[in-house]
């Protein structure tokens, strides 16, 4: 996770350590905030101000120890999420609660609720915890399609993905035309659900729509075109990312991640200059979304893509085979 302290990339904003803790049925756990607290009434991920010359993670065994009364034993970067609510800029350091000691209890009187990812309800949340729980609901690797000449072939390549784990699909599929590329799409929506992984269209929002696919993958032109009706109406929205401009873009328009590249060189762009980690890191710490790192990247990468701010990593030539 990058360094964010009082004097990092987040500026004046109040810096705040925030834990998702798990449990042993994969839940994770959220507490109330008093109604006299700013935000008061809504749910939160728990945590606290990190104090000067605190590292999030000590801020966070601190703040849980006091909360909750556990002990923590090992965490790992989730999101870095900076918030302007107005009245208070905040900065969320998000660590995973990989390994505690203690049962979790509301040593402040909060009450305290344990849910699956999946029933964790945004409009419950301040507006900052909502990038955390976008984060939460997806996987450390985004596998983006080849392009089909051959559908057997291309089919037996999102199977073996499939069957590998793999939970979010990229169809990008330009060499197929009319309805031999929706008939596959179609296909490939049916294995993805069959595997409970979620498919998302490059750039086809009508292709989407009449297969029924969970979302969109907008291209970096077609970011500039786009109003946050257009994004809502898709689903599940990525967007490919180049610059901050287009994450601040991206962001704006209330997407729910993006793709930053190119991280690292690539055959397939040997003219693109790479980011490298370091400018990555820069990029992704000043956006709220969840970002995949993409360009040279190989499906193992994620935990170097952790530890620069990412969701994870990305891409087409290792991830799908």
């Amino acid at each position: 996770m990058p360094n964010t302290g009082a004097e990092g990339v987040s500026g004046d904003a109040l810096q705040v350590a925030v834990g998702v803790v798990w449990d042993a049925a994969d839940r994770v756990l959220i507490a109330q905030r008093a109604p006299a607290r700013h935000q008061g009434g809504y749910w939160e991920f728990p945590g606290g101000k990190i104090e000067p010359n605190e590292t999030a993670e000590s801020a966070l065994t601190r703040e849980l120890a006091e909360e909750l009364g556990i002990t923590v034993q090992a965490t790992r970067p989730l999101i870095c999420v900076p918030h302007d609510y107005g009245d208070r800029r905040v900065y969320l350091n998000v660590l995973e609660v990989l390994d505690y000691t203690g049962v979790p209890a509301g040593l402040e009187e909060q009450p305290l609720r344990w849910l699956t990812t999946d029933a964790l309800d945004p409009a419950a949340f301040p507006a900052a915890n909502r990038a955390i729980i976008s984060a939460l609901q997806l996987p450390l690797h985004y596998v983006i399609s080849p392009d089909c000449t051959d559908p057997s072939a291309w089919l037996a390549g999102l199977q073996a993905a499939l069957q590998r784990g793999e939970r979010l699909i990229q169809f990008r599929v330009r060499a197929l035309a009319g309805s031999d590329r929706s008939a596959l799409a179609a296909e490939a929506l049916r294995r993805c659900h069959a595997h409970g992984a979620r498919l998302l269209i490059n750039g086809d929002a009508a292709l989407a729509r009449s297969i029924g696919a969970e979302g969109v993958h907008w291209t970096a032109a077609q970011l500039q075109q786009l109003s946050r009706q257009d994004v809502l109406a898709a689903g599940v929205s990525g967007g490919s990312c180049h610059s901050p401009a287009e994450l601040a873009l991206a962001e704006s328009l209330g997407l729910d991640f993006a793709v930053l590249s190119p991280v690292a060189a690539t055959r397939s762009h040997p003219e693109a200059t790479p980011l490298g980690w370091g400018q990555f890191t820069q990029w992704v710490s000043e956006t709220a979304l969840p970002v995949y790192a993409l360009g040279g990247m190989r499906p193992d990468d994620w935990d170097q893509a952790r530890a620069a701010g990412a969701q994870g990593v990305a891409g087409i030539s290792g991830f799908w085979v």
